[in-house]
């Protein structure tokens, strides 16, 4: 508000969220320093943009979010982009399938048969 009070008739209002001081759209340079800005100022961990948002739609998909919700809110007209490049799968989606090799390797190995004979065809 105040940057559009400052700049006057000279500010474009086009209904962006993330504008240069005249309301312009930033371009994803502009995007990028001034994110990497504020996760140096709040001591956060520098993460790509691209790495942010996928983690932004993985939270949200793990947390029951539709995915025709989640394709909408990244701007996908496919579901499929949304899932197949943004929706990633963590450590604990990852967990039941480990769990189930760790079960393969610990399980007993089965009884064999008293008349089956291990060796060549031969005997």
């Amino acid at each position: 508000m105040a940057e559009e009070l400052a700049a006057g008739e000279r500010y474009e209002d086009h209904g962006y969220v993330l504008v240069d001081g005249l309301g312009r759209a930033l371009n994803g340079r502009q995007l990028r320093e001034r994110a990497y800005t504020v996760m140096a100022e709040n001591s956060l961990r520098r993460v790509r943009l691209y790495d942010a948002r996928a983690s932004c739609l993985t939270y949200l998909a793990n947390n029951g979010v539709p995915d025709h919700l989640l394709a909408r809110w990244a701007g996908h007209s496919d579901v499929r982009t949304t899932n197949r490049w943004y929706v990633k799968p963590d450590v604990e989606d990852l967990r039941p399938a480990a769990d189930t090799w760790g079960g393969l390797a610990s399980a007993p190995a089965p009884a064999h048969e008293a008349n089956v004979r291990c060796g060549s065809v031969s005997g």
